[in-house]
């Protein structure tokens, strides 16, 4: 019974890469990062194709995005999961929120939420909708939350704190569902039959066993919801930190929708240097090591979350966009 509590709290890391592009630098530093904050607590590292919104992921992606990894030394453990292939596991949850109350069918549209001030008011958590073979495209299904967006402890960044919003659970809000105190309904699955991110990113991980998520600041801003769906669902929260994002220039960090350029896998140690460099190491120049390995030990062996930099984003040359290179 020992053994098993030792094995239970071992550190389990994960990278989630959506095959919607090839890895670009910005996912780069994500996988580094997440890979040597796993190795450097003698864990292990996951990897998840993030593919549950099929119609944006392009075929064969998925593997440049492996070839990419390993170029780099970045070997994971265990096998590769695949959202589009635990669709059961997800239905079969949703399922049982509908049947045990704690999740219903919602057919508000997004005009509608925007004449309630941007935000879901739970106008449809208590008229017991039931959608039939005829109408099923025209209902979504919402958890109903139970607990409020909170501060945390990020282990990178710090202390985050959402903000806070007077204006009660029924009533219109000016912020975002993840900048108010209290977290609204959340969809878990939308109205064109796909499973929602903010559920199965939960369901994978708890799945998976993974207890530490390192990922961009992109995502800081969703944690507290995140989290309080961790808690309505009765699941144990991972620990969390947030490195900065790669950016063109503010507030436009690089993306598969600004057609950010693809790692160059011919200069794998010249690209895990740079990574080094951008998230605040004073790392050698990649002719200081012979291959690879050596160069990941070194990185293991240096790794401190306390030096990564303390931003949300940090600028990098536009040549990182393709969209900057091509003709006006």
């Amino acid at each position: 019974m020992g053994l098993f509590v030792i094995m239970d709290k071992k550190y389990v890391g994960r990278f989630a890469p959506s095959p919607s592009g090839q890895l670009h630098f910005g996912s780069l530093v994500t996988a580094v990062a997440s890979y040597l904050d796993a190795k450097s607590n003698h864990g292990t590292w996951l990897l998840r194709m993030e593919d549950i919104d099929e119609p944006r992921c392009i075929s064969g992606v998925d593997k440049d995005i492996l070839c990419t990894l390993e170029k780099h030394g970045l070997f994971w453990d265990g096998d590769v999961i695949y959202q589009s292939q635990q669709h059961q596991r997800y239905q079969e949850v949703v399922d049982r929120l509908l049947q045990q109350g704690l999740a219903y069918y919602c057919t508000c549209t997004r005009k509608q939420i925007k004449a309630m001030g941007g935000v879901y008011n739970g106008h449809c958590r208590h008229l017991g909708l039931d959608p039939d073979s005829n109408n099923q495209d025209q209902f979504a299904i919402r958890l109903t939350m139970t607990r409020p967006l909170q501060a945390f402890e990020d282990v990178i960044m710090g202390n985050v704190t959402p903000i806070e919003s007077e204006a009660p659970y029924d009533s219109p809000h000016q912020e975002a569902s993840t900048s108010n105190s209290s977290a609204e309904d959340v969809v878990i699955k939308r109205r064109d039959d796909l499973f929602s991110y903010n559920l199965v990113v939960i369901l994978d991980d708890v799945f998976q066993g993974v207890n530490h998520v390192i990922r961009g600041c992109d995502l800081l801003d969703v944690t507290p919801l995140q989290k309080a769906v961790y808690q309505t669902l009765g699941y144990e929260i991972p620990t969390y930190g947030h490195i900065p994002v790669a950016a063109v220039s503010p507030g436009r960090k690089l993306s598969k929708q600004n057609r950010a350029a693809p790692v160059n896998n011919t200069t794998p140690k010249e690209n895990l240097v740079r990574v080094m460099q951008f998230l605040g190491f004073d790392f050698p120049a990649a002719s200081s090591f012979n291959d690879i390995s050596a160069l990941l030990a070194h990185a293991i062996a240096i790794w401190d979350r306390k030096k990564v930099v303390k931003t949300p984003e940090i600028i990098v040359p536009q040549h990182e966009s393709t969209y900057y290179s091509e003709p006006l």
